[in-house]
């Protein structure tokens, strides 16, 4: 997905509910977070809508929780598969990761 500022302001964070969410095209996918300690979160669960797939969108998700996180000085563990292999194909992304 290109970016644009439409898609940009559909990127939330929702610390309420432990998640960032992207919603497109009148669907909504979203990257599920549980908070370790006070400096310290699990990405555990990516979701992306079956007709959203294959288009860049967990990508972008991911992108986004993670700069959230580095922005914020949080270490990440990463046990969502996507996640994880996110971090290893951007590897600038690797600071955030919880040693």
């Amino acid at each position: 997905m290109p970016p644009d500022s439409a898609a940009d302001e559909a990127l939330r964070h929702e610390p309420a509910t432990h998640r960032f969410t992207l919603s497109f095209e009148g669907a909504l996918a979203v990257l599920d977070y549980r908070v370790v300690d006070a400096t310290t979160v699990e990405y555990h669960h990516t979701y992306v809508p079956r007709e959203l797939r294959g288009r860049g969108i967990a990508s972008r998700l991911v992108a986004y929780a993670l700069r959230h996180a580095l922005d914020n000085r949080l270490k990440v563990i990463a046990t969502c598969p996507f996640v994880a292999a996110f971090i290893r194909k951007n590897p600038d992304y690797a600071a955030v990761l919880s040693r």
